[in-house]
């Protein structure tokens, strides 16, 4: 793993005239006014690919994915057809990018909450080329190894043993060959799980998609405020709960492993 931190550095000239639907719900939100929308890149029924209006991240080429035209859905609560749609869409348009060979890494995620560093409500996620910056050098395997709570198809679903933040992490892990709609399935599993049983207060999570080491992955990261011992030390907590955790997201989602 490399030991320096890439810096990745954010304009403020143009993070000023962000507008926050986020934490301002009475801002008007810019994703639902579609007919003033610019620079769309390609769409696919309700789901829209643009140009960021704001993009704050220097040494990149920012773009989003408008995951629906219902300003108050998200992917816990999507149809799953709808949901496999917006997989294979945001997965293919990373892919584009990656391919493009003008980018050192491209980093594809997304927001969801007041504590999850986004700025609009409406649900969508973010494809970033950075020029200068490889994610991949500061990733380890055991961040994406854990317990798992479903197995089938190439496809697994685990609650990280080694979080990069914690307390709690899920990780949707695809191996060549796997079954897109298996990913869909636990990935939706996992985040209806966090908004609606992990834990009562828990309102923000962020999703994080990786290519690594062969393997398609997406990172599920329940937010609540972050812990000093993170901020300071980098030292990642995680639950002592793991295994009743597990045992609750089988249960209410009726997931095995084959």
């Amino acid at each position: 793993m490399s030991k320096e931190n890439d810096l990745i550095y954010f304009q403020n000239n143009i993070g000023a005239g962000k507008p926050n639907s986020m934490v301002n719900r009475s801002t008007a939100c810019p994703f639902c006014e579609r007919e003033s929308l610019t620079d769309i890149l390609d769409e696919k029924g309700s789901i829209l690919y643009l140009m960021n209006k704001y993009p704050t991240l220097k040494d990149t080429f920012q773009t989003l994915i408008i995951e629906t035209d219902n300003c108050e859905e998200d992917i816990s609560t999507y149809s799953f057809e709808h949901l496999k749609t917006l997989l294979e869409f945001g997965v293919s348009k990373w892919n584009e990018m990656r391919e493009s060979g003008l980018y050192k890494s491209v980093i594809f995620y997304k927001n969801h909450g007041p504590l999850s560093g986004g700025t609009i409500h409406h649900p969508h996620m973010q494809i970033v080329g950075l020029k200068d910056a490889d994610y991949q050098q500061k990733l380890s395997p055991k961040y994406f190894e854990g317990i798992p709570a479903g197995r089938k198809n190439h496809v697994e679903l685990n609650i990280s043993e080694h979080p990069i933040m914690g307390f709690t992490e899920f990780n949707v892990i695809m191996k060549e060959g796997g079954d897109l709609s298996i990913f869909a399935r636990y990935l939706q599993s996992a985040v209806h799980f966090v908004l609606n049983h992990f834990h009562r207060s828990c309102t923000s999570y962020n999703l994080f998609f990786y290519h690594y080491q062969g393997k398609v992955i997406c990172k599920i990261i329940p937010r609540f405020v972050v812990s000093p011992l993170f901020v300071g030390y980098s030292f990642s907590q995680v639950s002592n709960n793991l295994v009743d955790t597990k045992l609750r997201i089988q249960e209410m989602y009726g997931l095995d492993i084959n």
